[in-house]
């Protein structure tokens, strides 16, 4: 789509990944991403799709040791040697938000966020969450850090 915004093939390949991720988040349900942006987004008022893209690669670099079976599929689903990698392409060829200072979180903000992602941290992440790890997250988020 990025290619051709006009052409139909990218807007169904587009659409049917929209469909695939919906399916998918129904039968799994939230995971760490999805709270650490909801919990951002209730707080700070931030665009939903944005926070989203800021957050990903920090989390996928966070669990991605912790699940690499899943790690293994990502990767091969972006066709790269790792998850991050392919991520990390695509976010430049759509060129995807980086940081969360961008959209006002200020620095501070980031600090008295991470207690609020702790109490939604899903029982079923990759591995474990500690306030420490979430403020590290947080804040290479803010930052635009490469991930996490």
């Amino acid at each position: 789509m990025v290619a051709d915004p006009a052409g139909l093939p990218g807007r169904e390949r587009t659409l049917y990944g929209t469909y695939l991720s919906a399916v998918a988040f129904s039968s799994a349900g939230s995971g760490l991403h999805h709270k650490i942006c909801h919990v951002l987004g209730g707080l700070y008022d931030l665009p939903h799709a944005q926070t989203h893209a800021v957050v990903l690669p920090h989390v996928l670099a966070f669990n991605a040791p912790a699940a690499p079976e899943a790690e293994r599929r990502i990767a091969a689903a972006f066709g790269a040697d790792s998850a991050i990698e392919g991520l990390e392409r695509l976010r430049r060829d759509v060129d995807a938000p980086k940081a969360l200072r961008d959209y006002g979180v200020k620095e501070t903000e980031v600090d008295d966020a991470v207690q609020a992602v702790l109490d939604v941290v899903p029982d079923g992440n990759p591995r474990p969450v500690t306030a420490g790890d979430i403020q590290r997250l947080l804040r290479a988020a803010w930052r635009g850090a490469a991930h996490g």
